[in-house]
């Protein structure tokens, strides 16, 4: 796997175009990542955003233009994606179509992340600046990792999770299939034996502190974190 961002501590010196999906706010975020990369290493740019709302095709945003999908595809034809879109459920249906497409994905850490040799990171995963994470971490296919989080050992992190800013996730946790964590969230450390586990596509509101397991599917707030009753 090569990290565009960082590799063994440095500055991948790659070729790279840079097709962001989506346009919205977390997608402007990801193109600032990238001009800081590019400040390193010339060679990586990005391409577009691509956006599926044709009254946003042929737009400029932040001096990038927005292109629908197939006309991405015809103009950078040698482009990889990343997906910058916060849901979850749009983010993996937007990456089936990618892979139908035959289209490669990149993998971006920002420069200014703090984290050992001793991580797996998936491919199409994002991890914005002021991150730091320790030792032992699994990290799954197309997860973010928003601004200012923590991630402590042996925690694992599948595909499609999020992590909104400000998130801190302690040792021996075990965050499942398109798990969203809110802004401010805290979960506190579970042990070797018994991980902290929190079910697919489950919510965990902001500022919540999770002290066992939740459950698949729910929405849990609060201190402690509980699911919402329906």
């Amino acid at each position: 796997m090569e990290y565009i961002g960082r590799h063994n501590g440095g500055i991948v010196k790659t070729m790279k175009k840079i097709a962001i999906y989506g346009a919205g706010g977390f997608a402007r975020e990801v193109a600032w990542l990238i001009s800081d990369i590019t400040r390193e290493d010339s060679d990586i740019r990005v391409a577009c955003f691509i956006d599926d709302d044709e009254a946003n095709v042929g737009s400029i945003i932040n001096n990038i233009p927005v292109l629908g999908w197939e006309q991405a595809v015809r103009q950078h034809p040698c482009m990889e994606v990343v997906v910058a879109i916060g849901s979850p459920k749009t983010r993996e249906r937007i990456v089936d179509k990618v892979v139908q497409a035959g289209v490669p994905f990149a993998t971006l850490i920002h420069p200014r992340v703090e984290m050992s040799e001793l991580i797996e990171i998936g491919e199409g995963t994002i991890i914005t600046t002021g991150n730091i994470l320790t030792v032992n971490i699994n990290i799954g296919q197309h997860v973010h990792i928003n601004l200012d989080c923590t991630i402590g050992h042996d925690a694992i992190l599948e595909d499609y999770v999020t992590l909104a800013p400000g998130v801190h996730i302690s040792g021996w946790v075990h965050l499942e299939r398109a798990v969203y964590i809110g802004t401010g969230a805290v979960i506190i450390n579970g042990t070797s034996d018994k991980p902290i586990r929190i079910g697919s596509n489950a919510i965990i509101g902001a500022g919540a502190v999770v002290t066992k397991d939740i459950p698949s599917g729910v929405t849990a707030v609060g201190m402690p974190a509980k699911p919402l009753k329906k």
